[in-house]
């Protein structure tokens, strides 16, 4: 039995660095990922297809519900804290500080945002 493998990649920002610890996010199974965002990151409106569970691993994770940012709405995740959200989950991040989070969900996973617009691999 392998035990995992370790796989790591930019995001469409290159600002935002992306470690997949276990599984594979593209294929059917559970998947465990880290994200380390840099201070001053924001994440549009969005979803996912599936259940996540964010745990904050250090830094402080923002978060809001909507199809739309609003800072008055967002709620700080201090590091040890966790948040999950069911499939569909409309939520935008923001952090302000460099932050590290563990994702741990199914696959196959995906993002879609709220507004096409604010869709970043769409400028590539």
């Amino acid at each position: 039995m392998q035990p995992f493998t370790l796989k790591a990649a930019t995001c469409a920002s290159a600002l935002l660095f992306m470690l997949v610890l276990y599984g594979d996010p593209g294929k059917d199974g559970i998947f465990v990922m880290r994200l380390k965002f840099p201070a001053s990151y924001k994440i549009p409106a969005h979803t996912h297809p599936v259940d996540e569970v964010v745990t904050v691993v250090s830094g402080e994770f923002n978060i809001g519900m909507g199809a739309k940012a609003d800072p008055a709405q967002m709620k700080a995740i201090n590091a040890g804290g966790v948040i999950a959200m069911a499939p569909g989950t409309q939520h935008y991040v923001q952090v302000n500080q460099e932050t590290v989070v563990q994702l741990s969900t199914r696959g196959p996973w995906g993002i879609a945002y709220v507004n096409p617009a604010d869709d970043p691999r769409k400028s590539q």
